[in-house]
């Protein structure tokens, strides 16, 4: 594909994730970025249709009708519920067209594989929409990362009728988990966890506490019950402690003086320095979708790959199951 092609999009589910989608891809046309939003599609034709109207394009109800009719289509969000990832990524990509697919990435472990599979079998781009990757308070973390220790992560949300069809843990949980596991790159060796459904069937609250084989340990909170909401992330390395706000978009470091360390402003311990890296800020969408069709136009592999988005769901799973077993034990079911 010449790289001043343009390439025609559509977005797949068009609920409040699916709504996003095609929002920022539209704002990327207008801003001059090569790309066509084309299409949406959702089982709801009536909120297919309204949100067509809104931007000026083709509705339809199923991802065959569009195909069938509109194949031109290069590439295309996935933002159906997650028990439909498969089906609907599959026949995207049988039919030519490169997908991101909203997280989870899959409903189970075997699905998962199978989109790895046919993304190669296909030669599609398959990119996971593991949004805080593209948080810019993230990226300018990433060069900072020696040896991390020790994480604390809270992530507290208010109550909404949305996503109520998974554990907290594959709601929003799985955001940190997959950052951590990138920052760390190392197995997870031990998982302790409790939940608890409070407003929901299912668990709405959950507390984690993993240790990895480089003898890192990372406590994670995950809330959907709050009455605040706060995302969050520190870690300790060795002679530093990082405090990433991801809602802020910015970043802390506190360094012990040291040569070669970042320049910062002594605190009130003059050995301590405090340095905040320079970031541009973005919203993590524009950045993911921007980054996504990177990869569609040079055929490049995506920055957050399938398999990473099977490694954070794969660690999501035993969580779940690590939190039921935990139940049983307490006879919650009984209470």
């Amino acid at each position: 594909m010449a790289s001043d092609n343009i390439i025609n999009v559509a977005v797949i589910g068009v609920g409040a994730f699916g709504r996003n989608h095609a929002r920022v891809y539209h704002e990327l046309q207008q801003q001059g970025e090569p790309v066509v939003l084309t299409a949406v599609v959702d089982a709801d034709v009536a909120r297919a249709d309204a949100l067509a109207r809104e931007y000026g394009v083709r509705a339809f109800g199923s991802v065959e009708q569009m195909i069938s009719t509109r194949g031109e289509i290069q590439a295309a969000s996935v933002a159906v519920p997650t028990a439909g990832h498969l089906q609907v990524a599959r026949t995207l990509m049988e039919a030519g067209v490169d997908v991101l697919i909203e997280k989870p990435l899959a409903a189970s472990i075997g699905e998962a594989d199978e989109l790895i599979q046919l993304a190669g079998s296909q030669g599609r781009v398959a990119q996971v929409g593991h949004l805080e990757r593209f948080n810019p308070a993230v990226r300018a973390t990433v060069p900072l990362i020696t040896q991390p220790m020790f994480f604390e992560v809270h992530r507290l949300s208010v109550f909404t009728p949305r996503s109520l069809d998974v554990d907290v843990v594959l709601d929003l949980m799985i955001h940190d988990l997959d950052v951590v596991l990138a920052f760390v790159n190392s197995p997870v060796t031990e998982i302790r966890a409790v939940g608890l459904p409070i407003l929901s069937g299912k668990v709405d609250i959950a507390n984690v506490r993993l240790e990895f084989a480089s003898g890192c340990v990372a406590n994670f909170t995950a809330s959907r019950v709050s009455t605040e909401r706060v995302r969050k992330l520190r870690f300790f390395q060795p002679k530093q402690y990082i405090s990433v706000d991801y809602g802020r978009q910015d970043v802390l470091v506190f360094s012990v003086d040291r040569e070669g360390g970042l320049p910062g402003t002594p605190s009130i311990n003059p050995q301590i320095k405090v340095a905040k890296p320079p970031i541009t800020q973005e919203e993590p969408l524009h950045a993911e979708l921007k980054s996504f069709l990177h990869s569609v136009r040079h055929r490049s592999r995506p920055l957050v790959a399938l398999e990473d988005g099977r490694r954070a769901l794969a660690l999501a799973l035993d969580i779940v199951a690590t939190i039921q077993q935990h139940q049983g034990k307490i006879r919650l079911d009984q209470l």
